[in-house]
């Protein structure tokens, strides 16, 4: 209660000023910058789900064109001498692959 004797209710319902038009502009742009920034950003390297949604088939698809040489995956050595189990495809690779389907 506030010294008058007011409850929470009459804070509540007390007028509020309607932000102005500039204003309101600048609190979509801040919205947006946060939802920017939230959204993490592509590498160049996809991983097997990623490729697979970038292209727009299924992740087993991903699988037969590599599978098939159509598609080639990025080997990553290791210090042993051994590779990265990962399948990683260079998206510049998934590109070309794109403008191929469209002839």
């Amino acid at each position: 209660m506030d010294a008058e004797g007011n409850g929470l209710g009459a804070a509540i319902t007390a007028k509020r000023r309607r932000p102005t038009r500039h204003e309101d502009r600048v609190g979509q742009v801040k919205s947006l910058l946060l939802e920017h920034d939230s959204v993490p950003q592509m590498g160049r390297l996809f991983d097997l789900d990623q490729a697979a949604a970038y292209l727009g088939v299924s992740p087993w698809t991903v699988r037969d064109l590599e599978a098939g040489g159509t598609i080639r995956r990025v080997r990553v050595p290791l210090s042993n001498g051994r590779e990265l189990r990962k399948l990683l495809f260079d998206k510049s690779d998934l590109d070309r692959l794109i403008e191929a389907w469209k002839t």
